[in-house]
């Protein structure tokens, strides 16, 4: 049905003549200004979204410092409806912490002790008039099938003081999920390697922990990558616990809005389609001595030339810049990513290997190798991260002069399964 624009203004303009009449009756309107939200809620779950865009102007104003703090008229009643409907849908402890007393957004329900019948007694008692939400008695709303109906009826044949257990069931869980935070909040720097975006985890360590533990880091990682805990509920936190405990070391899963992903003994946590952001193949010139950075893949690479007497160590890995055909020129040496079928022979090495190979051997997780860097010489491999050098152009005794390379610990963000190393 499409909105009425003209009955939509009149409302507004009700809402707002009403507001500076009550400003008038307790104060000075200027002392207490009037700030109305009038907007169009976008299709879908009417109810959520308004309460999106609600909240939303609550900020805004807190924000810019229209006010401290907004305050609501949440209810005890409130609080047990909604701990009731969330209980329904299978929420765990946070969800049963219903309706906060206060938000970091500073929205603060000082009226969530009392019940609605005090609060309208109240009102009446002073001749105090106050207005109802229509919208409350529509039955077609869960919520107020469990006001109208459902509350009532367990009360009356069950408890009559269930909506005080409830709300007392929250204050229970509000304590609860205080203690968590906090608790999370060591634990995470512990368990996860985060990321701008992503958010690792090593299998083996966090499956030694408690399961009620694990439950709750997992959902504090989620919502550190998603910015929230909508659409997750208790089946997708068990399907990425099934998923780190297979022995195969493989999967992936997909939940709303998030790309689970098992490689080896790494979970991964990444907004959905962000390894298709960029293009997979990249090749650079670089710079010979000096810093390549490539931004776009937050890869840097340092080259030093040294000559012998200054290497303070003798089995250092560095490639004899004497052995390098056409040496002068920087440009000979390129940098670019890992593509499959590459192969060489690391120093050390009897016969070339293919670093897809390499790549199992040390158990490199799948979403790392997509960028994974070399460096060729015309189309020869002659470094890999991790890897080395190739063998035919490694330093030795006899090497004058050394090329090394290295990569700053702050570029090689891949994961913790590779190493940012001197070669």
């Amino acid at each position: 049905m499409p909105i009425r624009w003209d009955k939509f203004t009149v409302k507004a303009q009700e809402a707002i003549q009403r507001a500076n009449e009550l400003a008038s009756e307790h104060g000075n309107p200027e002392l207490l200004p009037v700030h109305v939200l009038a907007a169009p809620v976008e299709a879908g779950n009417i109810e959520q979204e308004a309460r999106r865009a609600r909240y939303e102007f609550f900020a805004h104003h807190v924000a810019a410092g229209t006010c401290d703090a907004v305050a609501t008229g949440h209810t005890l009643d409130d609080q047990a409806e909604t701990v009731l409907y969330r209980f329904l849908r299978g929420a765990g402890t946070a969800g049963l912490s219903g309706i906060l007393p206060e938000t970091l957004s500073r929205v603060i329900r000082p009226l969530l002790a009392f019940r609605r019948n005090e609060i309208r007694e109240y009102l009446a008692a002073r001749n105090l008039p106050w207005r109802e939400d229509a919208s409350n008695y529509n039955v077609d709303l869960a919520r107020n099938r469990i006001r109208l109906h459902h509350l009532p009826d367990l009360a009356a044949s069950l408890n009559p003081g269930l909506s005080e257990t409830l709300a007392t069931t929250a204050i229970w869980a509000q304590g609860e999920e205080d203690y968590w935070s906090a608790e999370l909040d060591r634990l995470e720097s512990v368990y996860f390697i985060a990321k701008s975006e992503t958010i690792l985890v090593s299998t083996k360590p966090f499956l030694a922990l408690p399961i009620a533990v694990q439950r709750r880091l997992l959902r504090r990682g989620i919502e550190r990558v998603r910015g929230s805990l909508r659409a997750i509920d208790f089946q997708h936190i068990e399907h990425m616990r099934a998923m780190m405990s297979t022995p195969e070391g493989s999967g992936r899963l997909q939940l709303p809005g998030l790309d689970i992903y098992r490689s080896f003994d790494w979970l991964r946590l990444a907004p959905i389609g962000i390894d298709s952001r960029l293009e997979r193949d990249f090749e650079v010139p670089l710079n010979v001595p000096g810093r390549t950075e490539v931004k776009d893949r937050q890869l840097t690479i340092d080259m030093e030339l040294v000559d012998k007497r200054h290497v303070y160590n003798g089995v250092v890995q560095g490639l004899d810049w004497g052995k390098c055909t056409g040496s002068t020129p920087s440009q000979q040496l390129r940098l670019r990513n890992w593509r499959p079928g590459d192969q060489y022979r690391p120093q050390g090495r009897a016969e070339a290997e293919k670093i897809k190979t390499l790549f199992q051997e040390n158990r490199i997780p799948l979403w790392e190798r997509r960028t994974w860097p070399v460096i060729i010489q015309s189309d020869t491999i002659i470094w890999s991260r991790q890897f080395g050098v190739a063998s035919h152009l490694a330093a030795g005794p006899d090497s004058q002069i050394i090329l090394t390379i290295h990569e700053p610990m702050e570029s090689n963000h891949q994961g913790a399964a590779s190493k940012a190393v001197v070669s």
